[in-house]
């Protein structure tokens, strides 16, 4: 029996080492892999076939697909943007084919991608976009376009109805379940755990939120009707009575050119492709192009702008997963260090999370701004630690739709003492040496003096972040303070509170940062930091990560989806840890 167990290991050991051999050695083939492009053709932009991110990855091996349809590719928004001005001066390139159906992206994100497709517009190429159910965001996107054109197949889904949220609430399940949610913040505006304490929304929250979904949709339905050429009255009002719901109703009110069945739309792009037949009709993938082009405009040797890319949740410790502090510290001291790295742009897409992490990747980021220039670009979120950490940049760059501010603090332990003793009939008895030993046991509620222990180091983060950010802005403490108390702003409403500086892009920040370090137009290449994981490290992550089952995969599919990675993040909380960071995460379908 010991002999065939011996065996049957050796056996195993050996079928999973050529398992792994094979995909790595698949995976290798795949990455080194030369795509080659048709000699001229359209740019077939399917925004159901990638993801906007902020930086390209290699691939992300723990989603790899055996199907034959594969994974949308990642694609990083610069290297997007890079690839669309290289397009415009292609001449192999013809026009860019939109398909915005499938966009899932952050809103700030789409904003920023679709001032990119403008300035292809200009170049004197134009774009044509094509929808089948459209929404919101990817009728955004798609009215940029010189055209936009709709299926003339009815049973498609309009989705055109504005933008909404929905704040959910958890205090009434939470007391059923005998959990008590000890909140400590500081900020009226600080809703961050207000969804474990209360059942509705308080009125600062309900407030903020209204002003923070209003500025969005001023923004986005502005750009709409400036391309469109109607009246924000007109559209809202259309929206507001339902008159968008068929295809001809979209086609009858300007919002699409014309309406196309699938034969029809192929024939009117080959004609504006100038192409008789339409195998004579090369649709270039994006995602390929980029991979082409982007690699194409790498050089080596030559002095670098750095971008650093801060993306995520500030969690503590030296996880190559979101923005870990100990490793991100690291990473900002290697940039300092880089000789060839002249000049920094801090690219903050956070929501904020941990204050040790913060203060830690603050401290590093005060020591390279004072050998080199360092300048902020915000992406999707730049919210309260996202903030903490920026704040004091040369120049901070955000596009209008960006979440940022949130300067506050909070802490939230659990008190299970009613779920032991009421729900599960669980007994408990507490031994300790001095009087608050088993503070944080989660096995019964705070006393006031804890309760005062709690806030008096909320108070004094809090004190700390607004003096921070009043020496980072050059602004006066009591006006940070007003500003402050939790309160997350648009990017639009930041810049007129002097939160930051200018409305711009990431490429604006690139070539103000290029200024401020002397260089002359392109002569320096860019360098993105944290390096992203390539194909080989992210599978010996994966073998050396533990597979344990998620308990809230339940909530998927569900209209509570949402409330899953704020009760994560709770759960993988340790006991009183002190966080500065937004309550929600918001994306644009």
């Amino acid at each position: 029996m010991l002999l065939a167990v011996i065996c049957g290991l050796l056996i195993m050991s050996l079928l999973t080492f050529m398992f792994f051999a094979s995909i790595i050695g698949a995976a290798s083939a795949g990455s080194g892999s030369k795509t080659v492009l048709p000699r001229e053709g359209v740019l077939d932009l399917d925004m159901s076939k990638i993801v906007l991110a902020e930086q390209s990855s290699e691939g992300d091996f723990s989603s790899m697909s055996f199907s034959k349809e594969g994974q949308p590719s990642i694609v990083g928004l610069h290297d997007a943007i890079e690839a669309l001005k290289t397009a415009a001066d292609d001449p192999s390139v013809k026009y860019v084919f939109l398909r915005p159906d499938g966009l899932a992206a952050g809103m700030a994100t789409v904003q920023e991608f679709r001032g990119a497709l403008s300035d292809f517009r200009a170049s004197g190429k134009p774009v044509i976009a094509y929808t089948e159910s459209p929404s919101t965001g990817s009728y955004y996107l798609a009215s940029v376009a010189d055209k936009v054109f709709m299926t003339a197949d009815h049973g498609s889904n309009s989705m055109l109805l504005g933008l909404s949220g929905r704040l959910i609430f958890l205090k009434d399940l939470l007391d059923k379940l005998g959990v008590n949610v000890q909140l400590i913040r500081h900020g009226k505006y600080k809703s961050a755990g207000e969804m474990y304490v209360r059942s509705s929304a308080s009125p600062e929250n309900l407030e903020q939120t209204q002003v923070m979904i209003s500025s969005i949709w001023k923004s986005f339905s502005g750009q709409i009707c400036e391309s469109r050429g109607f009246s924000e009255e007109k559209f809202n009002s259309l929206i507001d009575n339902l008159e968008l719901n068929l295809p001809e109703d979209f086609k009858d009110a300007g919002l699409v050119d014309a309406l196309y069945t699938r034969d029809s739309l192929l024939a009117k792009l080959c004609d504006l492709a100038v192409v008789s037949d339409v195998k004579d009709l090369h649709l270039v993938p994006f995602a390929d192009y980029v991979s082409v082009k982007t690699a194409a405009l790498k050089a080596a040797g030559r002095d670098e702008i750095a971008i650093i890319y801060a993306d995520g949740n500030i969690i503590d410790g030296n996880s190559t997963d979101n923005v870990a502090g100990d490793r991100f510290a690291r990473v900002i001291d290697k940039v300092r260090k880089e000789e060839k790295v002249k000049a920094v742009v801090l690219r903050v897409n956070s929501p904020g999370g941990s204050v040790l992490a913060s203060s830690k990747i603050k401290d590093a980021l005060d020591a390279l701004g004072k050998e080199k220039p360092l300048v902020a670009s915000y992406g999707d979120y730049a919210a309260s630690g996202g903030y903490w950490i920026s704040n004091g940049c040369e120049k901070i760059y955000t596009n209008p739709a960006t979440l940022t501010g949130s300067i506050g603090v909070f802490g939230m332990i659990p008190d299970f003492s009613k779920t032991a003793k009421d729900i599960a009939h669980v007994g408990v008895t507490s031994v300790k040496s001095n009087a608050h030993s088993d503070m944080f046991s989660l096995t019964r509620p705070f006393d006031k003096a804890e309760l005062d222990y709690m806030q008096a180091s909320i108070e004094d983060i809090y004190t700390r972040f607004i003096n921070l950010v009043a020496e980072g802005r050059s602004l006066p403490v009591e006006k940070v303070d007003e500003i402050a108390q939790g309160r997350v702003w648009t990017g639009a409403d930041a810049l007129e509170i002097g939160l930051v500086d200018e409305i711009g892009t990431l490429n604006d920040a690139i070539a103000y940062a290029a200024s401020l370090a002397g260089f002359e137009d392109g002569a320096y290449a860019v360098a993105a930091y944290p390096k992203p994981l390539t194909m080989m490290e992210q599978i010996m992550k994966m073998i050396g990560q533990k597979s344990e089952p998620d308990e809230l995969s339940i909530l998927s599919g569900t209209p509570f989806a949402s409330v899953a990675p704020a009760v994560r993040d709770v759960l993988e909380s340790r006991p009183a840890r002190v966080m500065a960071r937004m309550d929600y995460n918001i994306e644009i379908q």
